[in-house]
């Protein structure tokens, strides 16, 4: 094992150095040669900002919904999309009220906004505005897609940036995957590869859920996080019954339904 300058290890001979935007050019060429099924790419303003890569998938004709930062230029005139709710930019009619997704306490209402950038070739590209209901806070999105689309797509498909830094944190939070200390590469890869494969056991335990007969109305379906709890009590801590530990389980998620439907009911009136 060889060490550079910086005394990290050395990577593998066939391994080379590579910025983010490369990286996923190569990790999403690895999911199209795999057959994997996927509608959208959806990152933050690293990714957005980058116009190789944005050129790229519009070359292989790969949709996106791509962030980017509040000083990216655009091609100039952009023109409203063809969709009879929307208004020309800058009229406050242009703002549409619609929920990037349903979080923990609630849908993640925002107004939303589009316009269509003009480009040469196929294909349809969009400027996506998002304001905070709040504060007023904006936030752009770069979109492409092969056909046109709604609206409702594009938000729909933003809304997916928050699922991946949830499924980070989770993996962060229940398996460590950002406790190894990198010191030989070879190691790092197991450590990732093993924690990566507890994350899988996780969410295929936790989607089993989903297929089942529904369970009981008061409480939530078993997540990832209670599937944890619930093997680290019974199996690694083995102080209590098993009947015990799912006693205990069916409690918490009954508390985690009540507030769940709690902010849900909140929200709601905030709204009318």
């Amino acid at each position: 094992m060889t060490y550079n300058a910086a005394g990290r290890p050395a990577s593998p001979k066939d391994t080379r150095f590579g910025t983010k935007p490369q990286l996923a050019r190569r990790m999403i060429e690895r999911a199209v040669a795999a057959k994997v099924p996927f509608g959208w790419v959806a990152d933050d303003e690293v990714y957005g900002d980058n116009g190789p890569l944005r050129i790229w998938l519009e070359a292989q004709h790969i949709p996106y919904v791509l962030a980017v930062s509040r000083d990216h230029r655009v091609p100039p005139e952009p023109v409203p999309p063809p969709a009879p709710t929307s208004s020309p930019p800058g009229c406050h009619s242009a703002w549409q009220q619609r929920s990037a997704a349903a979080g923990a306490k609630g849908q993640r209402w925002y107004d939303w906004a589009w316009v269509t950038i003009s480009k040469p070739g196929p294909g349809c590209c969009y400027l996506l505005i998002r304001r905070n209901q709040r504060t007023g806070e904006l936030a752009f999105y770069r979109c492409y897609s092969p056909h046109p689309v709604t609206l409702a797509a594009l938000v729909k498909a933003a809304g997916l940036r928050w699922t991946v830094e949830e499924n980070f944190q989770a993996g962060k939070g229940l398996i460590g995957l950002d406790e190894h200390q990198v010191r030989r590469w070879a190691s790092w890869h197991r450590w990732v590869t093993l924690a990566m494969l507890a994350a899988a056991v996780l969410s295929i335990a936790a989607a089993l859920e989903y297929t089942r007969e529904p369970g009981p109305a008061d409480q939530i379906l078993l997540t990832c996080n209670e599937i944890a709890h619930l093997l680290s009590a019974t199996i690694t801590c083995p102080s209590h019954e098993a009947s015990h530990r799912m006693l205990w389980s069916r409690g918490r998620r009954r508390h985690q339904h009540r507030a769940l439907t709690c902010h849900y009911q909140r929200q709601h009136k905030q709204e009318h």
